[in-house]
């Protein structure tokens, strides 16, 4: 038996015009996630990570606290199979239109443009994103040259597929990724619906790791969300 540990990246650069970049903040957790697993002397036999920029570098950083800490870190190995759904296209090319037709959308939108602070922000936005990425998942916002829902998973469980059947027994694997992925992973490990993955990778906080037991035959969940190295609930992000 093998054992799988999948890490969200770290804080990106929500309301940016580059999300895709870590955040100060985003960089600490990376970096204390490092430093708790090299506490714990866990070591990896393989390290991978998706082919973003957010999730590369929460997998650098993690390393170098190994590296300073004297432990070995593999040079993490980049798998497409492990990218996230392009959620900020479906954004970008469905919103114009759901305003102009969606009532429900349009309150959402005008209350995320009239919040004030970070924090209203972030939650009217959500409230906004997961209503717009459920219905796309469900097929009725059908965009050309957007991956679509069900091929993504496919392409995640793909991944995990290869994994599980080419890694040998007893190795310690790393992948970093984002929410998507983890969400598909619960799906491979717990036969979820749609509607429940979506859910389950709404609640994936930044750099928690989630872990499962894994052979040619076997993909099991031992630990979801985990965030040990956070005592400080300043660092307990969603975005």
């Amino acid at each position: 038996m093998s054992r799988l540990f999948l890490v969200r990246h770290g804080q990106a650069s929500f309301l940016e015009r580059n999300y895709d970049k870590l955040s100060a903040k985003g960089e600490t957790q990376s970096r204390m996630l490092g430093e708790y697993w090299a506490g714990l002397n866990l070591c990896f036999d393989r390290v991978y990570s998706g082919p973003r920029v957010r999730q590369r570098d929460t997998a650098r950083i993690a390393g170098e606290a190994y590296k300073a800490a004297g432990i070995a870190w593999p040079e993490p190995t980049v798998l497409q199979e492990f990218d996230e759904f392009q959620a900020e296209a479906v954004i970008e090319r469905s919103l114009p239109e759901l305003i102009e037709t969606d009532a429900d959308i349009r309150t959402m939108n005008l209350a995320f443009k009239a919040a004030q602070t970070r924090p209203e922000q972030f939650k009217t936005f959500q409230a906004m994103f997961e209503v717009i990425i459920g219905r796309w998942a469900d097929g009725m916002l059908p965009l050309d040259g957007i991956e679509p829902w069900e091929m993504f998973c496919s392409r995640v469980q793909h991944g995990l597929a290869e994994l599980c059947a080419n890694e040998g027994n007893g190795q310690q694997i790393a992948i970093f990724s984002s929410g998507g992925p983890v969400g598909v992973a619960m799906q491979r490990a717990l036969d979820l619906s749609t509607k429940s993955t979506l859910k389950t990778a709404w609640m994936v906080r930044n750099c928690s790791f989630s872990e499962f037991l894994f052979s040619p035959g076997r993909f099991t969940l031992s630990t979801y969300n985990a965030v040990p190295h956070f005592t400080d609930p300043e660092f307990l992000t969603h975005r």
